[in-house]
Protein backbone atom coordinates (compact mmCIF):
# COMPACT_ATOMS: atom_id res chain seq x y z
CA UNK A 1 0.00 0.00 0.00
CA UNK A 2 1.04 3.45 -1.09
CA UNK A 3 -0.64 6.37 -0.10
CA UNK A 4 0.14 10.00 -1.42
CA UNK A 5 -1.12 12.67 1.40
CA UNK A 6 -1.82 16.37 1.44
CA UNK A 7 -2.37 18.87 4.74
CA UNK A 8 -4.34 21.84 4.04
CA UNK A 9 -3.32 25.26 5.49
CA UNK A 10 -5.65 24.89 8.84
CA UNK A 11 -3.59 21.74 9.19
CA UNK A 12 -0.28 23.78 9.29
CA UNK A 13 -0.90 26.59 10.51
CA UNK A 14 1.52 26.72 13.85
CA UNK A 15 4.22 24.33 15.59
CA UNK A 16 1.27 22.70 17.36
CA UNK A 17 -0.47 21.27 13.64
CA UNK A 18 3.03 20.85 12.86
CA UNK A 19 3.07 18.22 15.40
CA UNK A 20 -0.61 16.72 14.76
CA UNK A 21 0.61 16.62 11.44
CA UNK A 22 3.95 14.10 11.81
CA UNK A 23 2.08 11.84 14.09
CA UNK A 24 -0.18 11.29 11.69
CA UNK A 25 2.58 10.60 8.78
CA UNK A 26 4.84 8.66 10.99
CA UNK A 27 1.90 6.67 12.53
CA UNK A 28 1.30 5.00 8.63
CA UNK A 29 4.20 3.54 6.86
CA UNK A 30 2.07 3.58 3.59
CA UNK A 31 1.94 7.47 3.70
CA UNK A 32 4.90 7.96 1.66
CA UNK A 33 4.69 11.28 -0.16
CA UNK A 34 3.52 14.57 1.45
CA UNK A 35 1.96 17.63 0.17
CA UNK A 36 1.63 20.64 1.76
CA UNK A 37 -0.05 24.26 1.76
CA UNK A 38 1.32 27.48 3.37
CA UNK A 39 0.20 27.97 6.95
CA UNK A 40 -3.48 29.09 7.23
CA UNK A 41 -5.34 31.09 9.93
CA UNK A 42 -4.32 30.27 13.49
CA UNK A 43 -7.73 31.69 14.61
CA UNK A 44 -10.51 33.75 13.45
CA UNK A 45 -9.67 36.73 12.43
CA UNK A 46 -5.46 35.47 11.81
CA UNK A 47 -4.17 36.27 8.58
CA UNK A 48 -3.09 33.28 5.66
CA UNK A 49 0.77 33.89 4.86
CA UNK A 50 -0.66 33.39 1.41
CA UNK A 51 -2.95 36.02 1.78
CA UNK A 52 0.09 38.07 3.11
CA UNK A 53 2.63 37.36 0.16
CA UNK A 54 0.22 38.73 -1.97
CA UNK A 55 0.26 41.90 -0.12
CA UNK A 56 3.77 42.19 -0.31
CA UNK A 57 4.27 41.93 -3.85
CA UNK A 58 1.02 43.93 -4.63
CA UNK A 59 2.98 46.92 -1.96
CA UNK A 60 6.50 46.18 -4.20
CA UNK A 61 4.32 47.13 -7.64
CA UNK A 62 3.45 50.16 -6.20
CA UNK A 63 6.54 51.27 -5.21
CA UNK A 64 5.41 51.05 -1.38
CA UNK A 65 7.12 49.50 1.51
CA UNK A 66 6.28 46.29 2.37
CA UNK A 67 8.54 45.38 5.11
CA UNK A 68 6.27 45.68 7.77
CA UNK A 69 3.97 42.83 5.91
CA UNK A 70 6.98 40.94 5.47
CA UNK A 71 8.30 41.01 8.90
CA UNK A 72 4.72 39.28 9.77
CA UNK A 73 5.47 36.42 6.85
CA UNK A 74 9.11 35.67 9.03
CA UNK A 75 8.30 35.68 12.69
CA UNK A 76 5.28 33.35 11.26
CA UNK A 77 8.15 30.48 9.90
CA UNK A 78 10.47 31.54 12.51
CA UNK A 79 8.20 30.84 15.50
CA UNK A 80 7.44 27.15 14.03
CA UNK A 81 11.33 26.17 13.31
CA UNK A 82 12.04 27.28 16.63
CA UNK A 83 9.13 25.86 18.52
CA UNK A 84 10.28 22.73 16.69
CA UNK A 85 13.99 22.98 17.08
CA UNK A 86 14.32 22.55 13.04
CA UNK A 87 17.85 23.17 11.26
CA UNK A 88 16.63 24.83 8.08
CA UNK A 89 18.47 28.13 7.34
CA UNK A 90 15.56 30.22 6.69
CA UNK A 91 17.28 33.61 7.53
CA UNK A 92 19.21 32.93 4.05
CA UNK A 93 15.70 31.81 2.22
CA UNK A 94 13.62 34.65 3.26
CA UNK A 95 16.49 37.07 2.66
CA UNK A 96 16.00 35.59 -0.70
CA UNK A 97 12.48 36.21 -1.38
CA UNK A 98 12.42 39.70 0.09
CA UNK A 99 14.86 40.58 -2.96
CA UNK A 100 13.13 38.35 -5.31
CA UNK A 101 9.94 40.68 -3.98
CA UNK A 102 11.26 43.89 -4.14
CA UNK A 103 12.91 43.61 -7.99
CA UNK A 104 9.50 43.11 -9.49
CA UNK A 105 9.00 39.07 -9.20
CA UNK A 106 5.42 38.25 -10.25
CA UNK A 107 2.60 37.01 -7.92
CA UNK A 108 2.78 33.49 -8.70
CA UNK A 109 6.33 33.72 -7.54
CA UNK A 110 5.45 35.92 -4.01
CA UNK A 111 2.34 33.58 -3.33
CA UNK A 112 4.00 30.29 -3.94
CA UNK A 113 6.85 30.79 -1.54
CA UNK A 114 4.60 29.84 1.50
CA UNK A 115 4.50 26.01 0.35
CA UNK A 116 7.81 26.27 -0.45
CA UNK A 117 8.95 27.21 2.65
CA UNK A 118 6.70 25.07 4.53
CA UNK A 119 7.75 21.82 2.60
CA UNK A 120 11.01 22.69 3.85
CA UNK A 121 10.19 22.73 7.49
CA UNK A 122 7.86 19.66 6.80
CA UNK A 123 10.75 17.35 5.05
CA UNK A 124 13.29 18.72 7.85
CA UNK A 125 10.42 17.68 10.51
CA UNK A 126 9.46 14.31 8.94
CA UNK A 127 13.05 13.18 8.32
CA UNK A 128 11.89 13.18 4.73
CA UNK A 129 13.36 14.44 1.39
CA UNK A 130 12.25 17.47 -0.49
CA UNK A 131 11.62 17.44 -3.66
CA UNK A 132 10.68 21.09 -4.85
CA UNK A 133 7.15 21.27 -6.71
CA UNK A 134 8.76 23.41 -9.51
CA UNK A 135 10.98 20.13 -10.65
CA UNK A 136 7.68 18.10 -11.20
CA UNK A 137 4.43 20.33 -12.10
CA UNK A 138 4.71 21.62 -15.37
CA UNK A 139 2.46 24.48 -17.11
CA UNK A 140 2.66 25.91 -20.90
CA UNK A 141 4.07 29.13 -21.47
CA UNK A 142 0.48 30.20 -21.83
CA UNK A 143 -0.08 29.28 -18.14
CA UNK A 144 -2.24 25.76 -18.82
CA UNK A 145 -1.46 23.07 -17.16
CA UNK A 146 0.85 20.42 -19.03
CA UNK A 147 -0.06 17.20 -17.93
CA UNK A 148 1.83 15.09 -20.09
CA UNK A 149 4.72 16.88 -19.01
CA UNK A 150 3.66 16.90 -15.16
CA UNK A 151 3.50 13.16 -15.42
CA UNK A 152 6.42 12.48 -17.34
CA UNK A 153 8.72 14.19 -14.58
CA UNK A 154 6.88 13.38 -11.18
CA UNK A 155 7.22 10.12 -12.19
CA UNK A 156 10.57 9.97 -10.67
CA UNK A 157 9.12 10.62 -7.19
CA UNK A 158 9.19 6.78 -7.16
CA UNK A 159 12.62 6.33 -6.81
CA UNK A 160 12.40 7.90 -3.33
CA UNK A 161 11.03 6.55 -0.65
CA UNK A 162 9.67 9.30 1.90
CA UNK A 163 9.45 12.95 0.04
CA UNK A 164 7.29 16.31 1.32
CA UNK A 165 6.36 18.26 -1.72
CA UNK A 166 4.82 21.86 -1.69
CA UNK A 167 1.72 22.13 -3.15
CA UNK A 168 -0.06 25.18 -5.01
CA UNK A 169 3.14 25.70 -7.73
CA UNK A 170 4.71 24.50 -10.32
CA UNK A 171 6.76 26.25 -13.18
CA UNK A 172 5.93 27.19 -17.02
CA UNK A 173 8.47 25.83 -19.84
CA UNK A 174 10.03 29.40 -19.84
CA UNK A 175 11.19 28.74 -16.09
CA UNK A 176 8.93 31.29 -14.31
CA UNK A 177 6.79 29.94 -11.51
CA UNK A 178 2.98 29.56 -12.10
CA UNK A 179 0.51 28.89 -9.43
CA UNK A 180 -3.09 26.84 -9.64
CA UNK A 181 -6.04 28.63 -8.34
CA UNK A 182 -6.30 29.20 -4.65
CA UNK A 183 -6.94 25.95 -2.87
CA UNK A 184 -4.60 24.28 -5.86
CA UNK A 185 -2.72 22.37 -3.23
CA UNK A 186 -5.46 19.67 -3.51
CA UNK A 187 -4.66 20.01 -7.27
CA UNK A 188 -1.10 18.92 -6.56
CA UNK A 189 -1.46 16.15 -4.25
CA UNK A 190 -4.02 14.82 -6.71
CA UNK A 191 -1.25 15.27 -9.31
CA UNK A 192 1.62 13.41 -6.91
CA UNK A 193 -0.98 10.53 -6.01
CA UNK A 194 -1.46 9.36 -9.83
CA UNK A 195 2.30 10.18 -11.02
CA UNK A 196 3.34 7.80 -7.91
CA UNK A 197 0.37 5.22 -8.43
CA UNK A 198 -0.56 5.78 -5.05
CA UNK A 199 -3.11 3.10 -3.43
CA UNK A 200 -4.81 6.01 -1.75
CA UNK A 201 -4.83 9.83 -1.67
CA UNK A 202 -5.12 11.28 1.95
CA UNK A 203 -6.44 14.45 1.69
CA UNK A 204 -6.34 16.41 5.62
CA UNK A 205 -8.09 19.33 6.47
CA UNK A 206 -10.09 20.85 9.37
CA UNK A 207 -13.40 18.96 9.00
CA UNK A 208 -14.45 15.08 9.46
CA UNK A 209 -15.06 14.37 5.53
CA UNK A 210 -17.66 15.97 3.56
CA UNK A 211 -21.04 17.02 4.78
CA UNK A 212 -24.20 16.24 3.18
CA UNK A 213 -25.30 19.93 3.29
CA UNK A 214 -23.13 23.29 4.07
CA UNK A 215 -22.99 23.59 7.91
CA UNK A 216 -23.11 27.28 7.71
CA UNK A 217 -27.33 26.42 6.91
CA UNK A 218 -27.49 23.38 8.29
CA UNK A 219 -25.42 22.93 11.89
CA UNK A 220 -26.55 19.54 12.18
CA UNK A 221 -25.31 17.98 8.90
CA UNK A 222 -23.98 14.77 8.43
CA UNK A 223 -20.93 13.10 7.10
CA UNK A 224 -21.22 11.50 3.71
CA UNK A 225 -19.33 8.02 4.31
CA UNK A 226 -18.90 7.22 0.84
CA UNK A 227 -19.13 9.34 -2.05
CA UNK A 228 -18.72 8.67 -6.30
CA UNK A 229 -16.60 10.99 -7.94
CA UNK A 230 -19.45 12.15 -10.04
CA UNK A 231 -21.45 13.04 -7.08
CA UNK A 232 -18.51 15.06 -5.91
CA UNK A 233 -18.26 16.59 -9.10
CA UNK A 234 -22.19 17.59 -8.91
CA UNK A 235 -21.58 18.90 -5.44
CA UNK A 236 -18.70 20.79 -5.97
CA UNK A 237 -19.81 22.34 -8.85
CA UNK A 238 -22.77 23.59 -7.32
CA UNK A 239 -20.99 24.60 -4.11
CA UNK A 240 -19.50 22.64 -1.79
CA UNK A 241 -16.09 23.40 -0.93
CA UNK A 242 -14.13 20.53 0.81
CA UNK A 243 -11.89 20.25 -1.96
CA UNK A 244 -11.06 21.98 -4.76
CA UNK A 245 -12.75 21.13 -7.95
CA UNK A 246 -10.43 20.31 -10.86
CA UNK A 247 -8.32 17.71 -7.77
CA UNK A 248 -10.62 15.32 -8.65
CA UNK A 249 -9.73 14.56 -12.36
CA UNK A 250 -5.99 13.60 -12.28
CA UNK A 251 -6.81 10.76 -9.47
CA UNK A 252 -10.25 10.09 -11.47
CA UNK A 253 -8.19 8.84 -14.35
CA UNK A 254 -5.91 6.50 -12.69
CA UNK A 255 -9.46 5.26 -10.71
CA UNK A 256 -7.39 5.94 -7.15
CA UNK A 257 -9.63 6.77 -4.43
CA UNK A 258 -9.78 9.66 -1.97
CA UNK A 259 -10.37 9.87 1.86
CA UNK A 260 -10.93 13.49 3.38
CA UNK A 261 -9.81 13.68 6.77
CA UNK A 262 -10.19 15.57 9.70
CA UNK A 263 -6.05 16.59 11.14
CA UNK A 264 -7.38 17.54 14.61
CA UNK A 265 -9.71 14.40 14.58
CA UNK A 266 -7.40 11.79 13.09
CA UNK A 267 -9.66 8.97 14.42
CA UNK A 268 -12.79 10.11 12.14
CA UNK A 269 -12.68 7.97 9.36
CA UNK A 270 -13.73 10.93 7.28
CA UNK A 271 -15.55 10.43 3.57
CA UNK A 272 -14.23 7.90 0.88
CA UNK A 273 -14.12 9.10 -2.85
CA UNK A 274 -14.59 5.89 -4.74
CA UNK A 275 -14.42 5.82 -8.59
CA UNK A 276 -17.45 4.37 -9.62
CA UNK A 277 -21.19 3.11 -7.81
CA UNK A 278 -19.33 -0.26 -7.90
CA UNK A 279 -17.48 0.91 -4.71
CA UNK A 280 -20.74 2.35 -2.84
CA UNK A 281 -21.92 0.12 -0.29
CA UNK A 282 -25.89 0.17 0.08
CA UNK A 283 -27.14 3.07 1.30
CA UNK A 284 -29.97 3.91 3.39
CA UNK A 285 -30.54 7.22 1.83
CA UNK A 286 -31.08 8.29 -1.73
CA UNK A 287 -30.14 11.29 -1.59
CA UNK A 288 -25.72 11.81 -1.24
CA UNK A 289 -25.70 15.80 -0.48
CA UNK A 290 -27.87 18.86 -1.04
CA UNK A 291 -25.97 21.55 -2.50
CA UNK A 292 -26.45 25.25 -4.11
CA UNK A 293 -25.24 28.83 -5.19
CA UNK A 294 -26.86 32.13 -5.41
CA UNK A 295 -26.46 34.90 -8.03
CA UNK A 296 -28.54 33.32 -11.17
CA UNK A 297 -30.72 34.49 -14.13
CA UNK A 298 -33.35 33.05 -15.83
CA UNK A 299 -33.80 34.25 -19.53
CA UNK A 300 -37.04 32.21 -20.85
CA UNK A 301 -37.92 32.31 -24.42
CA UNK A 302 -41.50 31.39 -25.62
CA UNK A 303 -42.48 31.27 -29.22
CA UNK A 304 -45.30 29.42 -30.65
CA UNK A 305 -44.26 26.04 -32.73
CA UNK A 306 -40.70 26.65 -31.39
CA UNK A 307 -39.92 22.74 -31.16
CA UNK A 308 -40.77 22.54 -35.00
CA UNK A 309 -37.98 25.27 -36.21
CA UNK A 310 -34.84 23.44 -36.95
CA UNK A 311 -31.73 25.43 -35.25
CA UNK A 312 -33.76 27.70 -32.66
CA UNK A 313 -31.41 25.79 -29.69
CA UNK A 314 -28.36 26.33 -31.91
CA UNK A 315 -28.63 29.50 -32.87
CA UNK A 316 -29.68 30.97 -29.11
CA UNK A 317 -26.51 28.90 -27.61
CA UNK A 318 -24.99 30.64 -30.00
CA UNK A 319 -25.44 34.23 -28.70
CA UNK A 320 -24.55 32.59 -25.21
CA UNK A 321 -21.15 31.55 -26.62
CA UNK A 322 -20.28 34.72 -28.51
CA UNK A 323 -20.95 37.07 -25.81
CA UNK A 324 -18.41 34.33 -23.64
CA UNK A 325 -21.46 33.24 -21.73
CA UNK A 326 -21.48 29.73 -20.40
CA UNK A 327 -24.69 28.20 -19.34
CA UNK A 328 -25.08 26.31 -16.00
CA UNK A 329 -28.80 24.31 -17.61
CA UNK A 330 -31.39 24.69 -20.32
CA UNK A 331 -34.86 23.68 -19.14
CA UNK A 332 -37.31 23.56 -21.98
CA UNK A 333 -40.80 22.71 -23.55
CA UNK A 334 -42.73 22.57 -26.58
CA UNK A 335 -42.69 26.36 -26.83
CA UNK A 336 -40.39 27.58 -24.29
CA UNK A 337 -36.85 27.31 -23.59
CA UNK A 338 -34.87 28.76 -20.73
CA UNK A 339 -31.09 29.72 -20.61
CA UNK A 340 -29.67 29.83 -16.97
CA UNK A 341 -26.48 31.73 -16.56
CA UNK A 342 -24.39 33.65 -13.49
CA UNK A 343 -24.98 37.23 -12.44
CA UNK A 344 -21.38 37.09 -13.03
CA UNK A 345 -20.83 36.10 -16.60
CA UNK A 346 -23.64 38.00 -17.92
CA UNK A 347 -22.40 41.52 -16.28
CA UNK A 348 -22.38 44.46 -18.66
CA UNK A 349 -24.09 41.79 -21.48
CA UNK A 350 -27.12 41.30 -20.88
CA UNK A 351 -28.54 44.12 -23.33
CA UNK A 352 -26.35 43.14 -26.19
CA UNK A 353 -27.31 39.59 -25.63
CA UNK A 354 -30.99 40.41 -25.86
CA UNK A 355 -31.06 42.45 -28.75
CA UNK A 356 -29.02 39.48 -30.52
CA UNK A 357 -32.19 37.13 -29.07
CA UNK A 358 -34.65 39.53 -30.38
CA UNK A 359 -33.14 39.80 -33.87
CA UNK A 360 -31.73 35.87 -34.28
CA UNK A 361 -34.16 33.86 -32.48
CA UNK A 362 -37.63 35.93 -33.65
CA UNK A 363 -39.44 34.88 -30.24
CA UNK A 364 -42.61 36.13 -29.21
CA UNK A 365 -41.83 37.12 -25.60
CA UNK A 366 -38.98 37.20 -23.25
CA UNK A 367 -38.61 37.60 -19.88
CA UNK A 368 -35.80 37.72 -17.52
CA UNK A 369 -36.04 36.60 -14.15
CA UNK A 370 -33.15 37.60 -11.84
CA UNK A 371 -32.52 36.75 -8.04
CA UNK A 372 -32.69 33.25 -8.53
CA UNK A 373 -30.31 30.93 -6.42
CA UNK A 374 -29.55 27.04 -8.20
CA UNK A 375 -29.78 23.52 -5.50
CA UNK A 376 -28.33 19.96 -6.54
CA UNK A 377 -29.46 17.36 -5.07
CA UNK A 378 -27.16 14.63 -5.72
CA UNK A 379 -27.01 10.98 -5.28
CA UNK A 380 -26.85 7.54 -7.05
CA UNK A 381 -29.19 6.00 -5.23
CA UNK A 382 -32.05 8.22 -6.90
CA UNK A 383 -32.03 6.14 -9.65
CA UNK A 384 -33.25 3.44 -7.85
CA UNK A 385 -35.35 4.36 -5.93
CA UNK A 386 -39.37 5.57 -6.17
CA UNK A 387 -40.18 8.66 -5.02
CA UNK A 388 -37.67 10.73 -4.60
CA UNK A 389 -38.92 13.70 -6.59
CA UNK A 390 -42.30 13.47 -5.56
CA UNK A 391 -40.45 14.13 -1.43
CA UNK A 392 -38.31 16.65 -2.39
CA UNK A 393 -41.43 18.68 -3.53
CA UNK A 394 -43.44 17.94 -1.00
CA UNK A 395 -40.54 19.39 1.48
CA UNK A 396 -40.35 22.40 -0.34
CA UNK A 397 -44.31 22.81 -1.29
CA UNK A 398 -44.14 21.73 3.13
CA UNK A 399 -41.57 24.66 3.78
CA UNK A 400 -43.99 27.65 1.52
CA UNK A 401 -41.50 27.46 -0.99
CA UNK A 402 -41.88 28.04 -4.66
CA UNK A 403 -39.92 25.98 -7.29
CA UNK A 404 -38.77 28.60 -10.36
CA UNK A 405 -37.17 25.89 -12.70
CA UNK A 406 -37.08 21.43 -12.62
CA UNK A 407 -33.96 20.34 -14.69
CA UNK A 408 -33.36 16.55 -14.19
CA UNK A 409 -30.31 14.48 -16.49
CA UNK A 410 -31.30 11.36 -17.87
CA UNK A 411 -29.01 9.21 -15.64
CA UNK A 412 -31.42 10.46 -12.40
CA UNK A 413 -28.01 11.42 -10.42
CA UNK A 414 -28.38 14.91 -10.20
CA UNK A 415 -32.09 16.81 -9.12
CA UNK A 416 -31.47 20.83 -10.44
CA UNK A 417 -33.86 23.58 -8.60
CA UNK A 418 -34.40 26.77 -9.46
CA UNK A 419 -35.79 29.11 -6.08
CA UNK A 420 -35.91 33.02 -5.11
CA UNK A 421 -32.88 33.77 -3.62
CA UNK A 422 -34.42 34.56 -0.53
CA UNK A 423 -35.62 31.26 0.13
CA UNK A 424 -32.17 29.82 -0.87
CA UNK A 425 -31.35 28.76 2.56
CA UNK A 426 -34.56 27.01 3.57
CA UNK A 427 -34.74 25.00 0.61
CA UNK A 428 -31.50 23.24 1.74
CA UNK A 429 -32.90 22.67 5.26
CA UNK A 430 -35.84 21.12 3.90
CA UNK A 431 -34.64 19.35 1.50
CA UNK A 432 -31.38 17.46 3.77
CA UNK A 433 -33.94 17.47 6.79
CA UNK A 434 -36.63 15.28 3.96
CA UNK A 435 -33.90 13.12 3.39
CA UNK A 436 -31.12 12.96 6.30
Amino acid sequence: MIKTVKFGGSSLADAAQFQKVRDIVLADDSRRYVVVSAPGRRYKGDDKITDLLYECQSLAQSGAPFSHVFGRIERRFLQIRDKLKLNVDLKARLSDIYHMIESGASPDYAASRGEYLNALLMADYLGYRFVDASELICFHDDGTYDDEATQSRARMLKKFDRVVIPGFYGKRHDGSVRTFSRGGSDITGSIIARATESDLYENWTDVDGFLMADPRIVPEAKVIDTVTYSELRELSYMGATVLHEDSIFPVRKARIPINVRNTNRPEAKGTMIVPDVMSVPDRSCPLTGVAGSRGFTVITLQKDNMNSEPGFAYRLCGIFARHNVSLECMPCGIDTMSIVASDEQLKGKMDAIYHDIMAECVPDTVEIASCIALIASVGIGMVRSRGVAASLFSALSDAGINIRIIDQGTNEMNIIIGVEQRDFENAIKAIYLQFA
